[in-house]
């Protein structure tokens, strides 16, 4: 319990917490703050391609605080976007991630579609799955 009484703040933090150190623990890498990283790239690339309904219904999902990064700089006239192609999808996180020294490419990407299949309902995932080009729910493992 919190001494000050604000619980949901704690929680959210812990939630938050669990979901960094899972995918940590998922891609092997000892940077949590590198493993937020791509957490934050590839949510905010799925919000860029999802429409606004199924944009709020996912986020719904998400801890308290991830969910503050899910829609950090989000511009909703420009989504969804139109890159469909797994190339641009993995080029586009790349560009975020930068110079962290663990990354391996898609097998890290497919890390964070992994943690979001553990931790959203299977339902959900397979909504957002949906709204993607055929492509990318290639890429993106089935829950």
């Amino acid at each position: 319990m919190s001494n000050k009484g604000l619980e949901v703040f704690d929680r959210t933090v812990q939630e938050s917490h669990e979901w960094v150190n899972e995918l940590a623990e998922r891609l092997d890498w000892s940077s949590h703050r590198d493993a937020l990283r791509i957490l934050r790239s590839v949510l905010h690339l799925i919000r860029d391609h999802l429409p606004n309904d199924e944009l709020a219904q996912f986020s719904a999902q998400l801890p308290i605080l991830i969910r503050g990064m899910f829609f950090e700089g989000w511009q909703p006239k420009k989504t969804p976007i139109k890159a469909r192609h797994t190339e641009q999808f993995i080029a586009t996180i790349e560009e975020e991630v930068g110079e962290v020294l663990d990354y391996r490419g898609s097998e890290d990407i497919k890390a964070v579609f992994k943690l979001i299949n553990a931790r959203i309902s299977r339902g959900e995932v397979e909504d957002v799955r949906a709204n993607l080009s055929v492509e990318l729910q290639d890429f993106w493992p089935a829950p």
